[in-house]
């Protein structure tokens, strides 16, 4: 598991940022080819969406980030044999600060939304 925090530049217009650089990510020793970009809105608030996973071998990762709205996100390590199996991470993401949580192969994967209209991307 691994936040990652892109980078924003603003001037008086707003701000611009880069979502995915493969780069950058390589630097954080994330690298991964992703198979499918996804995006979802949840209306109200408390939308609970997961937990999801992919079994070998169509397992995947996922970058997760939020572009309106606020989310409680959650990953469990559900690799047998792993000494963190069944543990889990959670952790606020928001579209006001742009963060993003990389979730690896092996972990299940979901959210509860914490404001309405609250829209998610994820690849």
């Amino acid at each position: 598991m691994k936040r990652v925090i892109p980078g924003r530049h603003g001037d008086d217009r707003g701000w611009f940022s880069e979502l995915y650089r493969a780069d950058q990510l390589a630097e954080a020793g994330i690298i991964n080819l992703f198979v499918q970009d996804n995006q979802s809105l949840s209306v109200p608030a408390g939308t609970l969406r997961g937990l999801h996973f992919q079994t070998p071998p169509a397992a995947q990762a996922k970058l997760v980030q939020v572009l309106a709205g606020a989310i409680l996100d959650v990953a469990v390590d559900i690799r047998r044999g792993s000494p963190t199996f069944g543990k889990y991470v959670a952790v606020r993401l928001d579209a006001e600060n742009g963060e993003q949580l990389f979730v690896p192969h092996g972990f299940a994967h979901g959210f509860c939304t914490l404001e309405p209209n609250t829209m998610v991307a994820y690849k």
